[in-house]
């Protein structure tokens, strides 16, 4: 179930639980300390059990100032009660080839992804934060939070990602091919083959679509046998983690996860992707990301 609809729940929950007097049993820290492998402090006053794990290894800088681990470079989740279940908040700090991995990590172990952005200008290396959330059983969320943090120790040391050689002056692609995989035909401009796929929310009594940046698109150069695309997905929120989940089980990875608007209705969230591989392939992976809104 989705964050923002269980959440409506168990705070219903918890509120007539409390009417009639039963008290919420306390987090049991020394559980989610095992669990998520890390050391945690309890806010007693606000009832939240938070874990931490600050980026020591990471030498960044910005402009030459040194940025230690208390100036923002500290992974963390925080847990307390709602009703009868837990409910997580988290952030991640993570290098930029580490955070699909960590990603997937989380998808795949029942969390969802909430944002993916930077909280810097002129870092170097330049770091990425990945927010996470859940609800459920307290046990199995630690669990799952665990399973975050090992993948982001396991990645660490990973091999950086080999370049890829691909010039859309020199794209050979077939078009036709990606129409009949998408169900829709877009534009060959400079080597570049863009298709949209509109939107529509209401911002000021108006209705905002496509021609007003309102829509997913992709832009795919290279060849049959080894393309790039990239583009923008646009979400109303409960769509979101299906869109991730499609295409990072597709290989393609997510680079940025925001708003573009405020103010609108349905509320419509944006994340950036990029992807390599056969054109054929990163096309089935859009298609089945965009057939998790239908």
């Amino acid at each position: 179930m989705r964050i923002a609809a269980l959440t409506s729940l168990v705070l219903a929950v918890s509120c007539a639980a409390h009417a009639a007097g039963a008290p919420a049993p306390a987090l049991d820290t020394a559980a989610i300390e095992k669990l998520t492998g890390l050391k945690g402090s309890l806010n007693e006053k606000e009832g939240v059990f938070r874990v931490a794990a600050p980026r020591s290894d990471l030498q960044v800088t910005v402009r030459g100032v040194k940025v230690t681990p208390s100036m923002g470079l500290t992974s963390w989740a925080a847990f307390t009660r709602v009703g009868e279940h837990v409910m997580v908040m988290g952030d991640t700090v993570l290098l930029e080839d580490q955070v699909n991995p960590v990603m997937s990590a989380a998808l795949d172990n029942g969390l969802e992804v909430t944002a993916l952005h930077n909280h810097f200008f002129w870092d170097s290396p330049k770091v990425m934060f990945m927010h996470i959330g859940g609800v459920g059983e307290a046990n199995a969320l630690a669990a799952a939070v665990g399973k975050v943090f090992a993948k982001i120790e396991e990645t660490k040391t990973a091999a950086p990602r080999a370049n890829v050689e691909i010039d859309p002056a020199k794209t050979t692609l077939d078009p036709k091919k990606l129409d009949a995989l998408l169900g829709k035909s877009g534009e060959l401009k400079a080597g570049v083959y863009k298709l949209a796929f509109g939107r529509e929310t209401k911002m000021h009594g108006g209705a905002m679509g496509n021609a007003m940046g309102v829509n997913t698109w992709a832009a795919f150069a290279g060849s049959d046998e080894q393309a790039v695309v990239d583009g923008d997905f646009a979400m109303h929120e409960s769509e979101l983690q299906g869109v991730l989940k499609a295409l990072r089980g597709a290989g393609i990875d997510i680079v940025a996860i925001h708003q573009h608007m405020t103010g609108e209705t349905p509320r419509v969230l944006f994340l950036h992707y990029w992807g390599v591989g056969r054109a054929a392939s990163l096309a089935k992976g859009l298609k089945a990301a965009l057939d998790t809104q239908r």
